[in-house]
């Protein structure tokens, strides 16, 4: 049975118009539920803040060319984490797994077959935790169709529901354990390549609201691994002024498109690829250039890492 697509909107009508455009290109479109979950208004929220809402809303009573589309509309704004969270558990219950999209994701029309043959093929792996439908390596060094990395990510993602109750949305604990355990904390940052450890500390602090940073951190903690394409399926088109997180229109992740060609995905020894992890971390290192700093400064954060304190 084809799993249920779960799509979180909010005030923006334009990007999730196309984002259900590009899932209706999907030939098992026709045979899969929808479930939209829309977010209400800020209670500080203007006339014309309000007004995009009411767009978006109108809009998703329009949908047509799904097996069945079932709405959600919160009578008050909960957050893109509460929405994402809540939303989620809801369909796991009914359905024991789903398919996840936020309303800024353009997807390729082969993007439901790589989900719905990768949830059956790993069902039963425990070791496996998502599925997911982007990839942040343009050319990829291997030549397999698909390649696993410990963790769980969030641009087009799926999970059965054995994967989303390993989800802690308790970020301090997720620290602690990360920070306590070196290869753990290595895993996380991909060998302090990426400030995920910043990301989870700004959680912590209320600083910003994010399931994401979570749903990641507890795959790593529970040394899980995600499956990704080897050609991204998937393109964040949410970069802008009306976006809730991402504001970099120029963002690399617009550049590296979508592969509208791979119609097979066969299944993979389950392991971590060691060559896209080293392929990720020069990535990141090109996206966050390591800065120079003194000796001081550098025996310091030495001193602080061992402490656990960074």
């Amino acid at each position: 049975m084809l799993a249920p697509i779960i799509l979180f909107v909010y005030n923006r009508a334009k990007v999730t118009k196309l984002t259900v455009e590009a899932l209706l290109r999907n030939k098992e479109a026709g045979e899969t539920v929808l479930y939209v979950f829309a977010d209400g208004a800020k209670p500080n929220a203007t006339e014309e803040q309000r007004k995009k809402v009411e767009e978006v809303r109108e809009y998703i009573h329009t949908i047509r060319g799904f097996k069945d589309v079932v709405i959600e509309e919160a009578a008050q704004n909960k957050g893109l984490a509460n929405s994402v969270i809540s939303g989620v558990t809801k369909v796991m219950e009914k359905h024991g797994k789903a398919i996840i999209v936020e309303d800024d994701l353009l997807t390729s029309k082969n993007f439901l077959h790589y989900m719905n043959s990768s949830l059956d093929m790993y069902e039963n792996d425990e070791e496996v935790i998502c599925i997911h439908g982007y990839s942040i390596i343009k050319d990829a060094p291997i030549k397999e169709k698909t390649y696993f990395q410990i963790g769980a990510d969030c641009w087009g993602w799926a999970t059965w529901k054995r994967g989303w109750d390993l989800f802690d949305a308790n970020a301090e604990d997720l620290l602690k354990t990360i920070l306590s355990n070196p290869q753990v904390r290595n895993n996380f940052t991909y060998n302090d390549t990426y400030p995920y450890i910043k990301m989870l500390r700004k959680q912590i602090k209320g600083k910003i609201d994010s399931w994401a940073i979570c749903w990641y951190a507890s795959a790593v903690v529970k040394n899980k691994l995600c499956l990704y394409p080897a050609k991204s399926l998937v393109m964040n088109v949410g970069f802008g002024e009306e976006s809730t997180h991402c504001v970099d229109e120029n963002s690399y992740e617009k550049t590296i498109g979508i592969d509208e060609s791979t119609t097979d995905f066969p299944k993979i020894e389950t392991a971590e690829s060691q060559t896209m992890r080293r392929a990720w971390e020069a990535q990141f290192r090109e996206m966050f250039p390591p800065k120079r700093h003194s000796l001081w400064l550098r025996l310091r954060d030495y001193v602080r890492r061992k402490l656990g304190l960074i």
